[in-house]
């Protein structure tokens, strides 16, 4: 019989990552990541959106020769072997993902389905990769990932607040307020080495929903639509950030409740 847990939040996994949770803490979320696939995918989300990839690989890199890196890749079992019950499940993927990394800063080229993003979208969109993994990513969301009392406007401001520096946007309660949708949490994440704001909403109707804001200099962009992971994402920019709007409600629907946020959070 499974034993029923409490999905761990994004600030227990990044805790446990960091290795900042006591021993009894990190083996319960241990044994969760082992039993729930769902945990270990947003695990494994957070592990690579926080690895510096380029300086920790520096210097292999100046070392090691193509071969040596396609050798090692070649080493990695499709499947995970047996580890010792101390290892944290996530640290398989944490090596994975690092020598990943390491073999595309070599130049190797590799299947961009091995790391499950950009799969089926065109090259030229290089925005596609960062809203596939937000996707990825809210698509293990439920209701009960976001259940719990609306904050106060001091605490979203104060959230908000620590966003601001990293996105250079000013970002209020009222901006990204949604109607008739719930504010629960602002978060900074981190995609390819650039910082990602996700203000995160619990839609009474649909369930979760996300706002997600990143710098880019791709230029202005008219908003857009495209369905991934079986929900609506709206899609825009401007001259200095990309934004998308995530959630299962239907198209018409997330249209205009982004043509109502678009405005309010232009830099």
């Amino acid at each position: 019989m499974t034993t029923k847990h409490s999905i761990p939040s994004d600030e227990e996994l990044t805790a446990f990552i960091d290795g900042e949770l006591t021993a009894e803490e990190a083996a319960r979320i241990d044994a969760i990541v082992n039993e729930d696939e769902s945990v270990a995918e947003r695990l494994e989300f957070l592990a690579r959106a926080s690895l510096p990839f380029k300086q920790a690989f520096a210097p292999l890199l100046a070392e090691a020769p193509r071969e040596k890196l396609e050798t090692m890749l070649a080493a990695i079992p499709a499947q995970p072997s047996a580890r010792p019950a101390s290892t944290p499940a996530f640290a398989s993927r944490r090596r994975f993902l690092g020598a990943l990394a390491a073999s595309l800063i070599a130049g190797i080229a590799i299947d961009r389905a091995v790391i499950g993003i950009g799969k089926g979208f065109p090259a030229k969109d290089e925005n596609s990769e960062w809203r596939a993994v937000v996707a990825d990513y809210i698509s293990l969301y439920t209701p009960e990932t976001l259940a719990g009392p609306v904050p106060g406007r001091e605490v979203q401001a104060a959230q908000l607040a620590s966003l601001d520096e990293k996105l250079g946007l000013s970002l209020s309660p009222e901006a990204v307020s949604l109607p008739g949708i719930d504010f629960k949490r602002a978060l900074l994440l981190q995609y390819d080495g650039k910082p990602l704001a996700q203000v995160a909403y619990l839609d009474p109707e649909t369930g979760p929903m996300a706002l997600c804001i990143v710098r880019s200099d791709a230029g202005p962009k008219a908003p857009d639509l495209e369905s991934r992971k079986g929900m609506n994402v709206v899609y825009w920019s401007n001259g200095t950030h990309a934004f998308m709007l995530i959630g299962h409600a239907s198209a018409d629907r997330m249209t205009a409740i982004a043509e109502g946020v678009r405005g309010k959070v232009a830099a």
